[in-house]
């Protein structure tokens, strides 16, 4: 078996293996251009990740700066998704985000991780776990989400958390490592923001 058939496989590889080094430079060189496109030319902005994504849906939007392992090759993206500036993708494995998420600036999504064994960090052993971000999600700023994390629908993830383990739908999760605060209910659909009424539907 290959280092990068081990990569797709979920297994430990070498990441600096030559045939996915190879592999993995273009998508490097690249990102400067999509950097570089001006945050009006919104078309072509959207032309670039159709193109670079694995999957990319209608009206995507990601702000400049934006950093990637491989350049979001590995990236898996509904519709209607933004992300403010700074997002920063270890996508050597796959990143699902759904339907209509928001992105705050600064965060990281990590699909890659290395062994805690001091022996095979000195190698650079690697292994990637996929993350899911489900359909309208929120993730606050400068929030951290780990590899094989999945984040369940409507959610909402405080600035600052680190995300380790599962969330489930319809909450409110915030801290390091985030937990669960609390559900999202009834106060929620009379109050936007403390005691700040909705004014609108």
């Amino acid at each position: 078996m290959t280092q990068k058939e081990r990569m797709m496989a979920g297994m430990l590889y070498d990441p600096g293996d030559k045939e996915i080094m190879d592999e993995q430079f273009p998508y490097l060189d690249c990102l400067g251009e999509f950097n570089a496109i001006p945050s009006s030319q919104v078309e072509k902005r959207q032309a670039w990740m159709k193109k670079v994504f694995a999957e990319c849906g209608k009206d995507c939007y990601i702000q400049s700066p934006f950093y990637a392992n491989w350049s979001g090759h590995h990236l898996h993206l509904g519709d209607n998704v933004y992300a403010n500036f700074n997002l920063t993708l270890v996508d050597d494995g796959d990143i699902y985000i759904g339907d209509k998420v928001m992105i705050g600036p600064n965060v990281t999504i990590s699909a890659a991780g290395h062994p805690v064994l001091p022996s095979l960090r000195e190698r650079g052993i690697q292994y990637n776990l996929p993350v899911h971000i489900e359909r309208n999600v929120w993730i606050g700023a400068g929030v951290m989400i780990m590899p094989g994390v999945t984040i369940g629908e409507n959610t909402v993830i405080g600035a600052g958390s680190v995300v380790t383990k599962d969330i489930p739908a319809n909450v409110v999760a915030v801290g390091n490592p985030c937990r669960v605060l609390r559900e999202i209910g009834e106060r929620d659909r009379e109050y936007y923001y403390r005691d700040r009424k909705i004014d609108m539907e």
